[in-house]
């Protein structure tokens, strides 16, 4: 008895978790979009570069919330030395090992941008993904804020060169140092406290979302949401809560009331008045207010820095309607040293739960002082900014301003007769050499069918038929399959679409590109 052969089991097709493919339309929208970021890039005088995707975990640094282990928030591997490498978190880390590695050939002030890929090891969930896209402008070894200011600028410079118009978007700025000091204040600082710290900017950094009364729960011991879920609290006490709760609220700006700020579209006084509260219509009444409330001499500095900033942004034009400072804004990063700042759109959108709520932020940034002195031993002071490209796609395909990239599909040479596969390649490249998409069908030929149902589903503008008798007279024939598809649709029976051979006209070989170059264009016209 012969013994049977097992059948290779076949591999299960699944797409990891937390990772997305691309399609040909996503890629030329997000190339579209980033072209017009790197214009206003350039025009502000920065230089893309390019870091590689591994770096050497010991490189990247400690700066996610996560626990002690070398794989834990990135993901991680050895190389045949042993040494750890881990597939970067973000574009900041990297250029500060670029800086560092290259700093006696690069000219500081360095000012660059990049755009890549970046990684989370991290639990995946609807919207946030383990692989996404950041496009970064940073400059590094200027100390002044008026590179932080600069920053701002720019990235409302960017959300308009998008489209995206005042009042459905603010750049939203505070100071790490700000929040030091109220973390001092209640018994927070040290490397004892690091993690606790931590949790308390998180909660903070929900305001928009809970509001006080939910960041009150947060901040002590938890808060339960509508569904009963329960998020336990950081745990200060009511003395700690209080501290926090007055900081936050001391500063009441168009930047925390931004959704207000757009309803009520700002005037040139100074300050108006909403449900009881004052609002202030200019940067630096916001940094004042702060001051009256400001925690210890190093907020002290850190609002100095503020004014600096306010001072600059109101110099060039830049109110609050466009960037506002706001102390809730707080940045997830450890290695953040001073101001910080965030992208928000103010629009509305419905969530995953079917709620209506503001889409939010689409990019971030901040100082980060410390990153190249890990390196260097020197301080290199930097600055940065960075957008979350797909969301910022997202964003502008709920405003209707996602271009189309207005590639079509290749014109499409079908096969009539396998003889004459040298003369239909010639016509393809006629086409091509014309800067014309165009392909052969690769296909089976017998059936001429199947060839224009290829073309139906790929989208192709226009067939070219050749056969025998046409070859012979030196004709081919056109099919507008755009306008074929509109003539087919108003035909009622095979028969008479058969007769009327919609959108299909018969012309000279050698005017092939002519005329295909006319079809091409009246198609466009409409």
């Amino acid at each position: 008895m012969s013994k049977k052969k097992n059948k290779p089991q076949k591999l299960k097709a699944r797409l990891p978790r937390g990772f997305v493919d691309r399609n040909a339309q996503d890629i030329r929208a997000a190339n579209a979009m980033m072209a017009k970021i790197a214009e206003v890039y350039e025009r502000y005088g920065f230089d893309p570069v390019e870091t590689p995707m591994f770096e050497y975990t010991d490189c990247l640094g400690k700066f996610l919330p996560d626990s002690d282990r070398p794989n834990e928030g990135v993901f991680s591997l050895t190389d045949d030395d042993d040494q750890w490498m881990s597939l970067r978190y973000d574009l900041t880390a990297p250029l500060a090992r670029h800086v560092a590695e290259n700093i006696n050939e690069i000219q500081l002030p360095y000012r660059t941008y990049r755009a890549g890929y970046v990684f989370r090891n991290e639990k995946p969930g609807p919207g946030r993904f383990r692989q996404f896209m950041q496009f970064d402008a940073d400059t590094v070894g200027a100390p002044g804020v008026q590179a932080d200011a600069e920053m701002c600028m720019m990235m409302a410079d960017v959300m308009e060169a998008l489209g995206i118009k005042r009042g459905d978007y603010v750049i939203r700025v505070n100071n790490r140092k700000v929040l030091d000091g109220v973390m001092e204040a209640i018994g927070l600082g040290g490397d004892e406290n690091a993690e606790k710290r931590l949790n308390v900017l998180r909660s903070i950094d929900k305001l928009d979302k809970f509001g006080i009364e939910g960041i009150r729960e947060l901040l002590g011991e938890g808060r339960k949401d509508e569904s009963g879920d329960f998020t336990p609290g950081v745990g200060l006490d009511n003395r700690q809560i209080d501290v926090v709760l007055k900081y936050l609220t001391s500063g009441v700006s168009g930047a925390t009331t931004t959704s207000v700020q757009s309803e009520c579209m700002l005037s040139d006084d100074s300050t108006y008045v909403m449900e009881g509260e004052t609002y202030f219509n200019s940067n630096s009444l916001t940094v004042q207010a702060l001051q009256r409330s400001s925690v210890g001499e190093i907020a002290k500095e850190a609002l100095t820095e503020l004014e600096t900033i306010s001072t600059l942004l109101d110099a060039a034009g830049y109110g609050t309607q466009r960037v506002s400072i706001d102390p809730s804004v707080v940045r997830g990063l450890e290695y953040y040293t001073g101001p910080v700042f965030e992208a928000e759109l103010l629009f509305d959108v419905t969530n995953e739960k079917g709620e209506v709520v503001q889409f939010g932020s689409v990019g971030g940034g901040g100082r980060y002082d410390g990153l190249v002195k890990r390196f260097t031993g020197q301080d290199v002071p930097a600055t940065g900014f960075s957008i979350g490209v797909s969301r910022l796609m997202t964003a502008l395909k709920n405003l209707g301003k996602l271009e189309d990239s207005g590639v079509r599909a290749p014109v499409l040479v079908t096969v009539m007769d396998r003889d004459a596969l040298g003369t239909y390649q010639g016509f393809v490249q006629k086409l091509r050499e014309a800067g014309i998409r165009a392909e052969m069908y690769q296909g089976n030929p017998n059936k001429f069918g199947k060839q224009l149902q290829y073309a139906d589903r790929r989208g192709s503008p226009i067939a070219i038929i050749q056969g025998s008798d046409e070859r012979a007279n030196g004709k081919l024939q056109l099919k507008d399959l755009i306008e074929g598809r509109k003539q087919a649709e108003a035909i009622a029976s095979n028969e008479e679409w058969r007769e009327s051979r919609p959108g299909q006209f018969e012309t000279e070989e050698s005017d092939l590109v002519a005329e295909v170059s006319k079809l091409l264009e009246a198609q466009k016209q409409g």
